[in-house]
Parts: C-alpha cells; sequence; structure tokens
C-alpha cells in the first residue's frame, strides 16, 4: 500500500501555527527528502520570515541537518573517547564505500560502536556488521540499596501508563495537584536537597520560586534532553523505559511555577525516543494529567517534543532556548537569567531529564525519605539523595548505576563494575564527561560527590565517568577530547574559539614549544585566559582537559613534547 507524501504546502500549513516551529518543520523536510532542498529551505524562510541567509547559517550549525544526497541515508560512526578505543576507526572505514562519517559521542558508550542510519540506531563491529538493539535497562543494583529513579524502570510494563499507575506513578502529581498549595511543593523540593543532575548542580527549589515569583507568562518548563555530553547516557534510559517520569515532574514543576507550557528538548541522536515520548504525552492526556485541565485543577499544561539537530552547545540552557526559539543556538549572556527572561523572553524553568525524574518520587514520598538515600559509610559523613552515574571505557561492567551520593569511585568502579580488564589497573578516570578533566593516582580515592571531587579540581557534574586503563596513551586521549571541544565550539567568543583550536594543536604534535617548561606555560596561559574569558561553560572547562593531563601525567607529557620537538624543533 503506497504512502502518501505530505506537500511542501501541506508541511509548512501543519507546523506553522506550533509552538517553536523551526525545528519540527526543517525536521519534516528532512525526513521527507532526506535532505533540506533549496527549495525547501525557501519556502521554511519565507512562512517563518526569518533572512535565508540567516536560516542557511542556522542549517549548516547543526551536525546533522543535509543539504545535499544521500543525506540522511548515509550512515554517521561515533568517534567519540570510548569508541576510539572499540574499533570506531575500523568501522568508518568499512562503512566508507556507503559514505559513513564520523559523528561525535552519540549516547551509547555502554553498546560502543552506535551507527546511525536514517533514524535507526545501530551497534557495529569492527568488520562493518551492524546490530539493531533497544536500549538495555541497568542492572540491579549490586549492593541492593533502595533507589529514586531506577526503582521501577527494569518493570517492561513501566513505558505504559498502565504499568506506570500500578507502580505508584503520578501519586506525586495527584498530591501537587490535589493537595498541596504550590508553595507546600515548593517547600518539600527546597528541603530535599534536590539539585540539577545536568551538569550544574544549582538547587531545583530556588529554581522553581524564581520562575513562581518572576513577572510576566506564560511561563514555562523545559527538560533538556540534549544529552551531549562524551561518556553521559542516562537520560536515555530513563526516558525510552520511564517516560512517564519525565512527564510528572515536568507537570509538578508547572504546579509549583505556574507554568501553562512545557518543551522536551531532545537530542537528534535519540530518534527512536521521540514516539516513545510523544506517546506517553497523549496516554497522559488521555487520563488527564497533561491538558487543558489537569486533574480538574483549572491548570492547562501541555507539553511539546521538539527534537535538535545535533550540537553539544545546545546542551547549554540559553542555547537550547535560542534554538527552540528559531535563532542561531549561540548561548545569551546572562544577566538576565532564564528564570525571568528564558524561552521567548517569559520566566522559565530548564531542569534535566534526571532532575525531573526525581520529581515525582520525592513529592510521593517525602524530602526526608529522599535525603535518607544518600551513602551514610563510616567516615564519609552525610550525603542526601542519589546520582545517576554513567560508567564506560576499560571497566568490566559499564552501564548506568544509580549510587547513593557520597559513594567511593572505587567501590562503583570495583566492585560494582568488576574493575578493569584481566592483568589491567586504572589509569585515569574522566568525571563530569569530559567537562572535569582527569582524576588519577590518589584522587581516584575520592567520593562520589561535589565537595570531594572539587577538592582534586574536578567536578562531578553530569556524572558521565570513562575509565581508562595503564594501556591507554593519556595524551592521545586528552588531544581526542580537545578535538571535541574545538569542533563543538559555538564560535561566538574568539577564546574559546581560538583556545580549544590551540590547545589541540599542542596536544596533538602540529605546533607549539619544543621545550617542556615553555610548553606547560603556554597551555597554562592559553587555559586561564579561557577559563576567565569565555562566554559559556564549554571554554571554561575545555582547559581542564588539559591542566589535569598536566598535572596528573608529567612524563607522558614530557615525552610527548620531546617527540614533537625532534620531528620539527620549534613549531609554528
Amino acid at each position: 500500500m503506497s504512502r502518501t507524501v505530505a506537500t511542501d504546502a501541506e508541511i509548512l500549513a501543519r507546523w506553522k501555527e506550533e509552538p517553536a516551529p523551526l525545528l519540527p518543520l526543517l525536521h519534516a523536510f528532512h525526513d521527507r527528502d532526506g535532505f533540506l532542498s533549496e527549495s525547501s529551505i525557501r519556502g521554511v524562510a519565507e512562512t517563518l520570515r526569518i533572512p535565508l541567509a540567516d536560516l542557511y547559517g542556522t542549517i549548516t550549525f547543526y551536525h546533522f541537518f543535509r543539504t545535499f544526497p544521500p543525506g540522511k541515508a548515509a550512515p554517521r560512526v561515533c568517534d567519540g573517547p570510548v569508541c576510539k578505543t572499540r574499533g570506531a576507526d575500523a568501522l568508518l572505514a568499512a562503512l566508507e564505500k556507503d559514505g559513513a562519517t564520523p559523528m561525535p559521542c552519540a549516547g551509547r558508550c555502554d553498546e560502543p560502536v552506535p551507527v546511525l542510519i536514517g533514524d535507526t540506531q545501530f551497534v557495529g563491529a569492527a568488520d562493518g556488521s551492524l546490530v539493531e538493539r533497544e536500549t538495555p535497562r541497568p542492572a540491579p543494583r549490586p549492593d541492593g540499596g533502595e533507589e529514586c529513579v531506577f526503582a521501577h524502570v527494569r518493570d517492561p510494563a513501566r513505558r505504559g501508563i498502565d504499568g506506570y499507575l500500578a507502580t505508584v506513578g503520578y501519586a506525586g502529581l495527584r498530591r501537587a495537584f490535589c493537595e498541596w498549595t504550590p508553595e507546600r511543593t515548593l517547600e518539600e523540593i527546597d528541603a530535599s536537597g534536590l539539585a540539577g543532575r545536568g551538569g550544574a548542580g544549582f538547587p531545583t527549589g530556588r529554581k522553581w520560586r524564581a520562575v513562581a515569583e518572576a513577572a510576566g507568562g506564560p511561563k514555562t518548563i523545559v527538560c533538556n534532553a540534549d544529552e551531549g555530553e562524551p561518556g553521559c547516557f542516562k537520560d536515555r534510559v530513563l526516558m525510552d523505559h520511564d517516560p512517564h517520569a519525565t512527564l510528572e515532574g515536568m507537570a509538578i514543576a508547572a504546579r509549583a511555577t505556574g507554568a501553562t507550557r512545557g518543551f522536551i528538548y531532545l537530542r537528534y541522536e535519540y530518534p527512536h525516543t521521540q514516539a516513545i515520548l510523544e506517546n506517553a504525552i497523549a496516554e497522559a492526556e488521555a487520563h488527564g494529567y497533561l491538558g487543558a485541565d489537569v486533574l480538574g485543577s483549572g491548570q492547562e499544561f501541555r507539553v511539546y517534543v521538539r527534537r535538535g539537530a545535533g550540537a553539544y552547545i545546545c546542551g547549554e540552557e540559553t542555547s537550547l532556548l535560542n534554538s527552540l526559539e528559531g535563532k542561531h543556538p549561540f548561548p545569551r549572556n546572562r544577566p538576565p537569567f532564564p528564570v525571568t527572561h528564558g524561552f521567548e523572553d517569559t520566566p522559565t524553568a530548564v531542569n534535566n531529564v534526571e532532575t525531573l525524574c526525581s520529581v515525582g518520587p520525592i513529592v510521593a514520598r517525602g524530602a526526608d525519605w529522599y535525603r535518607g538515600l544518600g551513602y551514610r559509610g563510616e567516615g564519609h559523613g552525610d550525603h542526601a539523595g542519589t546520582k545517576l552515574v554513567s560508567l564506560s571505557g576499560d571497566v568490566q561492567r559499564p552501564g548506568n548505576y544509580e549510587v547513593p551520593i557520597g559513594l567511593p569511585l572505587g567501590t562503583l568502579i570495583h566492585d560494582w563494575a568488576g574493575g578493569p580488564r584481566e592483568g589491567r589497573t586504572v589509569q585515569a578516570v574522566t568525571m563530569a564527561g569530559l567537562s572535569g578533566g582527569f582524576l588519577a593516582g590518589d584522587a581516584l580515592d575520592v567520593t562520589l560527590d561535589e565537595p570531594s571531587i572539587r577538592a582534586h579540581g574536578s567536578f562531578l557534574g553530569a556524572a558521565g565517568i570513562m575509565v581508562f586503563d595503564d594501556s591507554r596513551n593519556m595524551v592521545e586521549v586528552a588531544a581526542q577530547a580537545m578535538s571535541f571541544f574545538a569542533h563543538e565550539s559555538c564560535g561566538k567568543c574568539f577564546p574559546c574559539r581560538i583556545g580549544t583550536q590551540r590547545l589541540t594543536e599542542r596536544l596533538t604534535g602540529a605546533a607549539g614549544p619544543a621545550d617542556l617548561d615553555a610548553w606547560t606555560a603556554e597551555v597554562a596561559d592559553i587555559g586561564r585566559t579561557m577559563k576567565a574569558t569565555s562566554a559559556c561553560g564549554l571554554g571554561m572547562a575545555a582547559p581542564l582537559v588539559a591542566e589535569s593531563l598536566v598535572r596528573r601525567f608529567a612524563s607522558q607529557v614530557a615525552a610527548h613534547v620531546g617527540e614533537a620537538g625532534e620531528r620539527g624543533g620549534e613549531r609554528a
């Protein structure tokens, strides 16, 4: 049976009056044709009244929009830090005949090497063979401890609303809308100690209160599901296997702040997740948990899914908001902050998937219960709540783990995840994906909480932890990481745009002094400048890779500088 193909006019009419229309419009044409033709781009520019040059600049900023065939049909192969050690280059070569090109970390570090063809994600081997697999559920917590967001995620029925309701789903939402005042909800979230789980760690209750007290509207809740930090893949599990938890958290946030609309900004590399989320939204609306009158409260709250197009910078909340609005996704200058001037210049709360999934259980079971989930080991103090950690690399059981805040890193790596490969030892780990740089030596004795990790010059952030054993060249790992940051720099500010490129050159040996002391001083100077003057967190975090490399792997750095000097003397 033939399928009717939508015309340009039908696509434009379908989306032009929708909230945040640019991305879905571009995706509709991209899906239909496999690429964005000149005529479709002109149609979008005229319909949304965007200057053609501006629109073309925005389209080409994203990694995955193609303006020529074969477009979406050509394979994209992940060449992230973990996949580089698992045969990504060989797989890319094997698929070269099909027009394969590399893509940054695709959020599947637990199953390398991911390959994206059209809207299907595969796991590939070095010989070019591909297997399509569903997102794996996390293994049961090894110590048998109580969990918050992973408590029911292993139940296959949890994806649908009947299974969600059967496992105490929407109990928190019913309490927030039918029993508590918005102020009571804010007080409970404050008391729980819940902080942003996407990396920034800002107290969730304070953010919501700022939105609630801000003038103007309509107010908005945005779920940041653009999980682009290499080594992070926790949000994919939650959205794929527990989508209603995200919706419940968004609706509770809406009740607490007075928001009437919500957006889930979904990363491009999770194409299968869009249908899961949209089905969950339809189910929630049918049961009265979303829509024009949530649970008869008189409050409207509608949620829309907007799929990104591949840009690491869109994980930064103001870049994400610009992307939603159809603008070039540069970060905004702050102040003003999104809590007062966010989406369409109105009060907006931007929260990570994991943060929102924690909200329902907290409201249903109470702040004291959540705080009691933190680690209570002897000599480690008291910690509140849990954190999802994406663990990958040279470890026997990679995957997602819900750990109590304050758990020793060594317990996670060796006891929970089985330690490194046979005959190997842990040389280093990255923290916060790549953004936190490397920990090694005595720093591997940290506990998984911000004060402990920051004491060693790093931070927990989104808690993507990549393990590198003693077989890895850490200068090469650092060079790959810095190359990623250089590739993903949006280019708005020159300290980041130029600094990441200069650090990449020095880590690859393409440029820089041949003298070790001069090389080290130059790298430190570049890093200081970037941290002091960059416009957003990318330029501030990237230098940590080079700084931690120099601090923890001095002998490898010395060998690198010496070898590069022998090849070319003083380099340009």
